[in-house]
């Protein structure tokens, strides 16, 4: 399963949109770096921010997950409590191709805070908006920047197409965008 390289990635979104927006070089003069990277894509983190509140003494349940448990924000910056963590989502909407399966890495940058980046990966033929869990595992508030970097997509070609896509499924998050919170 070969990690697929700036080139297939660059003619994938020319191609099929398999990303949107998309930046064909690296930007990091002064920001978190995003766009293409050799062997994979550093995607955006947008300004919409979901942070987790224990106002109201909720559980965390993710079968009936209350909504209640976020306060909503939207910004050029979002501050995660200590040990608390916020759900985004990225600026940048995906489009996998049958072949495909994306695994998503944390920034080193944010990492090296305490911060650490959570998403699933992105199954064949998915689409949407991806939403990130982020976490601050650090016992200070920790700073996030809306429009820059946040993790990294690498994209792993399988030996051939799968028998069942994610589309094929009619997979429940499907399309999403902004920030989808947990389904059943």
């Amino acid at each position: 399963m070969p990690v697929m390289p700036d080139r297939w990635i660059r003619e994938q979104a020319q191609t099929r949109a398999m990303i949107e927006p998309f930046v064909e070089t690296q930007k990091r003069d002064g920001v978190i770096s995003y766009g293409l990277s050799s062997y994979g894509y550093d995607a955006r983190v947008a300004d919409d921010f979901k942070i987790f509140t224990n106002v109201d003494s909720a559980v965390v349940d993710p079968k009936d997950f209350a909504p209640s448990s976020f306060v909503d924000r939207k910004g050029k910056v979002c501050i995660i409590p200590p040990n608390s963590f916020a759900l985004a989502h990225t600026v940048e909407y995906f489009r996998i191709p049958r072949d495909i399966l994306v695994i998503c890495l944390g920034k080193s940058t944010y990492a090296r805070c305490g911060i650490i980046v959570n998403v699933t990966p992105l199954e064949p033929e998915w689409e949407g908006q991806v939403t990130i869990e982020i976490s601050n595992t650090t016992p200070l508030p920790a700073r996030i920047y809306a429009n820059e970097g946040i993790c990294q997509f690498l994209f792993l070609q399988g030996a051939g197409p799968c028998e069942v896509s994610y589309a094929d499924k009619a997979g429940k998050y499907m399309r999403q965008t902004g920030v989808s919170l947990p389904k059943l």
